[in-house]
Order: structure tokens, then C-alpha cells, then sequence
């Protein structure tokens, strides 16, 4: 079934047709605008919402980052979906890095992945993800519903618009890069159908293998590899790769340390 409303209608129906086989009871709507993606369906999943559903939307009006930060959205200059599904994985470390690698692969062979969520085009921001749970009943074998938030830059956003999310005791951040510099003239309609249906075989093999899987390919797309790196507590090393859950393993001058939550940025050289 799909829902749907604006220029990417054609393109929401490729990705129910692809999709739904190995979904049942997959649903994608397409909203011409919205707050947040991930925070309406989050808003369903907490509701007791469990089926899957893709939630696509041309505009969103509060997207959200990570650790509370904006993101910018303009229809047709930019990508914004959210994917909620049950899931029921051994383990959840790790989740936010296979889907980077899944939607890395799929956008272009210079795309790389910059731990924990950000996708890095030419060393500047392309996109990012955010990964939410809500819990489905009690006890522990029981599914959770995970968000799966997803904003890409088609058209590289203006200054303007970047300095707008910045807080005013930031520093200026990196121009932030866009698709459409090496995929010239692909739309974001075209770009949603390149990205899901390996995004949600790609989910569908964590849960049934955990990260372990992903490993290797992270390491192909792995930004911050042997590259100094600050964390949120001041402290610095070389990152070196992850670890089997997904943690960034850093090499401090104490020895070294993995990294589950703090966030880390490159230090300009």
C-alpha cells in the first residue's frame, strides 16, 4: 500500500514494489510536509504502531540530528526519510554504523562514513543518521520498533541555511557537501529508489547477524581512520577503526580506548 502526496509519487511506488516482498505489510507515505519524520513515527511506534512502514516528506519544518542538532530540509534539494520496523537482533551495537554502510554503498564509491552517523563526501558532511527505539509490551524478547531517520544534501545547501542551524558559540562549521557534485542531475526521487531496498536487506541481516557482518565493509568507508580526533571530554588520539560492537577503538597516549557514545570531530590540520 502506498500513500502518497507530490512529485515523488512515482518513485515512493518503485520502492513499495521493491520492498514489500520482503516486508509484509509494508506501507510507504509520502508527505508534502512535516515536523520531523522520525519524530512522527516515533510518535506512532510509542502508540503501539508495529508495522513497517517508510515515511517520506519533501519538506520537514524541526528535522532533528544528532545530539538535538537541526537539519535542514528543501524539497528537491534534499533527501529526508524515516523507516520504522520491528526488530528483534541479539544485540543493537552497531546498528547505526550498518545502515551508514548500506547507504554509503548505495550513493556513490567516494561516499565515507564518519563515526557514529554521518555520511562524508570530499571530507565534508553529505548527511546523517539517527537511530530511535521504542519499546513494543514488556520482557525482553520482545520487539522493539526502530526509527530510522535519514537526511541527505541532493543540492549543496547555501551558507545561510547551514549557519542558521548553528548555534552562536559554535565554531563555523564545514561547508557541507551535496550528491548532486558527483551524481550530477539525480533527483531525490531517484535517490530514494537507489537507497532502500539494500537498506532494508541490509537491516533485515543485522538482525539476523549483528554488526560482525558489516565489519569489513565499515573499514572500506571509514573516515576518521589513523586521523586525530577529539572527543567530547577533550580528550584526543588516532582513531583506529571499530571494535566488534561497533565502538570506535582510539589510541590515546593513556593506551586504548573505545568509544560507544561520546562524540567525536576532526581536528582541522
Amino acid at each position: 500500500m502506498v500513500a502518497h502526496h507530490g512529485s515523488l509519487t512515482r518513485h515512493v511506488e518503485a520502492v513499495w514494489q521493491a520492498v514489500a516482498p520482503e516486508l509484509p505489510g509494508f506501507t510507504v507515505e509520502l508527505l508534502s510536509s512535516v515536523d520531523s519524520t522520525n519524530s512522527e513515527l516515533m510518535r506512532r511506534a510509542r502508540a503501539g504502531q508495529q508495522e513497517p512502514v517508510l515515511l517520506v516528506a519533501e519538506v520537514q519544518t524541526a528535522g532533528r540530528g544528532r545530539l538535538g542538532k537541526g537539519w535542514h530540509s528543501q524539497a528537491g534539494k534534499s533527501l529526508t526519510f524515516s523507516l520504522a520496523l520491528p526488530l528483534t537482533p541479539s544485540s543493537w551495537s552497531g546498528l547505526s554504523l550498518a545502515v551508514g554502510v548500506s547507504l554509503a554503498e548505495s550513493l556513490h564509491p567516494d561516499v565515507m562514513l564518519k563515526w557514529p552517523n554521518d555520511l562524508w563526501l570530499h571530507q565534508r558532511k553529505l548527511g546523517g543518521i539517527l537511530v530511535e527505539t521504542a519499546s513494543q509490551g514488556e520482557g525482553p524478547d520482545r520487539p522493539r520498533s526502530v526509527v530510522i531517520g535519514v537526511g541527505i544534501n541532493i543540492a549543496r545547501p547555501d551558507a545561510a541555511a547551514v549557519l542558521a542551524l548553528t548555534s552562536p558559540d559554535s565554531a563555523t562549521p564545514m561547508a557541507p557537501a551535496g550528491l548532486s557534485e558527483v551524481c550530477v542531475g539525480q533527483t531525490a526521487g531517484e535517490t530514494l529508489e537507489q537507497v532502500v531496498p539494500a537498506l532494508v536487506r541490509d537491516i533485515l541481516q543485522f538482525q539476523a547477524e549483528g554488526f560482525g557482518v558489516f565489519a569489513s565493509r565499515f573499514a572500506a568507508r571509514d573516515a576518521l581512520l589513523q586521523q586525530r580526533v577529539t572527543l567530547s571530554d577533550g580528550s584526543w588520539g588516532l582513531a583506529d577503526g571499530v571494535d566488534v560492537t561497533g565502538a570506535l577503538r582510539v589510541k590515546t597516549d593513556a593506551g586504548w580506548r573505545a568509544v560507544s557514545s561520546a562524540e567525536v570531530s576532526v581536528r582541522p590540520c
